[in-house]
């Protein structure tokens, strides 16, 4: 019986899928384990292995062509079946029916897991938080877990070649890395690829705008690397990507159909800083630095199990409260936002929140994350403390409650006692959902958040 191949569901919201590119040509021989193709779904362009060994009978999508979720794309022949025979069925519409075993797999996605209660929010809005933010520090997705189709080939969470095994002269590189490549005004031949094969991914594009190739010359390598500009008097048209648009429909729906309110409270991180700074002097031998970020995540963690009606989701008709703090930590990408969890965070000491911070934000950043790795938060921190940002207001990411937005540490002229002295002030703004959270809880979780935050013994109490 031949392999059917049929569009992935990448996430509970993917409701269309395009094929990128075939790796594999109608006639060509497949071995298990071989990528087929590449398919750019609402959250990254992904790649295809298959699961059996056999001929590549019919190709029934073409490329480019975007088709709903469940279709069939691909018939592989296996065993002594005539790929002729295969491909002059299905390409009358004969064997059109849903395909009934798996004939692809992903190279990052295990099988198919029961995922939490908790998880109840669609992947695909695992951006809202970094959106609404603009970035931070970096990107949850609290989703239930996506069923799919056991017809359904399930992709690989990272960059895929731009052409496969390469055709012509064209250089083999990932549509995201070409994509940054034209922005920044980068010639691909320029580059040596990191990626399966020698391809081109994300990181070489943005490593060679930081740290050109030894060749280039001194005078090259000090001029700054310059965005790419429209000319006067024309103009430039980028239709949004598969991930731009899941951000801005699920910004528009929070926005529309959630109350929020905001509440922006001054926290004074004199203290925080010098604790922070004793303790990095006590672990440099360790080459371990632990930033102000840790600390507020270690703050808002304790503060949510103080304050479980801010660590919850609404789901309409019920709220739910939750005893664990899975922390979405929103991450900008080139292509987007997306926000990884950072799941046990009240569990976890500070340098164990610097090692898994550094390890979601750096996979996060190189599309490498595992789909539960997106799914689960109960609470979103947004951080643009980096950028200098005073103050700022984010966006709730339904079925949360709430989202906390940081800003900058930075020197102000506050009053102590009859004194005006120069301390080191933050600012952090929590947006919460009137529906269930009223104006004196959230007040109360900032009081004490702050009452942490500037007292950081009071997170060992």
């Amino acid at each position: 019986m031949p392999a059917q191949i049929s569009m992935p569901q990448q996430s509970d919201t993917m409701t269309e899928g395009t094929v990128v590119k075939w790796l594999a040509k109608e006639g060509d021989r497949v071995k298990a384990g071989q990528i087929i193709a590449e398919i750019e779904t609402d959250k990254a362009t992904m790649e295809i292995e298959s699961f059996d060994a056999g001929t590549m009978a019919a190709l029934l999508v073409k490329e480019g062509e975007k088709v709903p979720v469940g279709t069939l794309i691909a018939v592989l022949a296996v065993g002594n079946e005539n790929p002729a025979d295969i491909k002059q069925k299905y390409a009358s519409g004969a064997a059109a029916a849903p395909a009934q075993a798996p004939a692809a797999k992903s190279t990052a996605v295990g099988k198919p897991e029961r995922i939490p209660p908790q998880a109840s929010r669609s992947s695909s809005t695992a951006t809202l938080e970094a959106a609404s933010a603009g970035e931070i520090h970096e990107p949850a997705n609290v989703g239930h877990g996506a069923t799919r189709s056991p017809a359904t080939a399930v992709p690989s969470i990272r960059d895929a070649s731009g052409n496969g095994s390469g055709s012509g002269n064209r250089v083999a590189a990932s549509p995201l890395a070409r994509r940054i490549a034209t922005e920044r005004g980068i010639d691909l031949a320029d580059l040596r690829g990191s990626g399966p094969r020698g391809r081109i991914v994300q990181k070489d594009v943005l490593s060679f705008t930081i740290a050109p190739r030894a060749s280039t010359t001194a005078k090259q390598a000090a001029a700054p690397t310059l965005p790419a500009r429209v000319a006067r008097g024309e103009t430039e048209v980028i239709p949004l990507t598969k991930m731009r648009s899941a951000i801005a429909a699920a910004l528009l729906k929070s926005k529309q159909t959630v109350p929020h309110f905001y509440e922006t409270m001054d926290i004074d991180v004199e203290e925080l800083s010098s604790v922070r700074a004793r303790i990095n002097k006590q672990l440099e031998p360790q080459g371990v630095k632990l930033s102000i970020s840790d600390f507020v995540s270690k703050a808002v963690a304790t503060a949510l199990l103080a304050h479980p009606a801010v660590n919850a989701h609404f789901t309409g008709d019920s709220i739910t409260r939750f005893g664990d703090v899975n922390l979405g930590i929103a991450v900008a990408i080139p292509d987007g936002l997306i926000v990884p969890v950072l799941r046990g965070v009240d569990q976890m000491g500070l340098k164990e929140i610097r090692a898994k911070s550094d390890d979601l934000i750096k996979r996060a950043r190189a599309q490498k994350l595992k789909q539960d790795e997106m799914r689960g938060a109960t609470f979103t921190v947004s951080n643009l403390g980096t950028f200098g940002v005073r103050e700022f207001s984010a966006i709730i990411n339904p079925p949360e409650v709430a989202i906390l937005a940081v800003a900058a540490a930075e020197k102000r002229a506050v009053v102590r006692g009859d004194q005006i002295v120069a301390r080191t002030i933050m600012s952090v703004t929590l947006s919460s959902d009137h529906r269930a959270v009223d104006g004196a809880v959230a007040a109360d979780f900032l009081r004490t958040l702050k009452g942490l935050l500037e007292e950081p013994a009071m997170m060992l109490a």
